[in-house]
Parts: structure tokens; C-alpha cells; sequence
């Protein structure tokens, strides 16, 4: 369900929710993921054409998480694997 992802998502390391019910209540590009090392979800929802699917708004920058920061990620993850 939605509310399990949401709930789900607020406890994903590296992860802010930002999905309140009103006028810009949803993550954006320029106002919350630039220049961040974050990836902001939002607008979380139950996808009405199909009984198990959800909809949501994921942002981030991705110059910073997309390639410097994931590099860096993949590296301390296979570090932690092997030790």
C-alpha cells in the first residue's frame, strides 16, 4: 500500500519523504535535490490501473548522487561485502 511504502521510505538511509496533501507539498528539483546528496520521494499513491502498483515522485541531483556519490556507495558496499 502506499502508506507501507511511505513508512518504508522514512527509514531508508539517504532517503527524505516529502508528501504532504497540499500546494507544493511534493519534492522538486530546484527547491529541495539541488546541490544535495539526498533522494527526496513524494506523492505517493496507489496506481489506480493496476491492483499492486504505486506512483510516486522521485528527485534528486544527479550529477552528486548519480555518479560521484553511487560510485562511492558500490565501493563501500562491495568493501563491507568482502570483509
Amino acid at each position: 500500500s502506499a502508506a507501507q511504502a511511505r513508512a518504508l521510505l522514512e527509514e531508508a538511509p539517504g532517503v527524505i519523504v516529502v508528501d504532504e496533501p497540499v500546494a507544493g507539498g511534493y519534492p522538486t528539483p530546484v527547491s529541495h535535490a539541488a546541490g544535495t546528496d539526498a533522494v527526496y520521494v513524494g506523492r505517493i499513491r496507489a496506481d489506480l490501473s493496476h491492483p499492486r502498483g504505486l506512483n510516486l515522485w522521485v528527485v534528486s541531483d544527479n550529477i552528486r548522487k548519480g555518479a560521484a556519490l553511487n560510485a562511492v556507495q558500490l565501493a563501500e558496499h562491495l568493501v563491507r561485502e568482502r570483509s
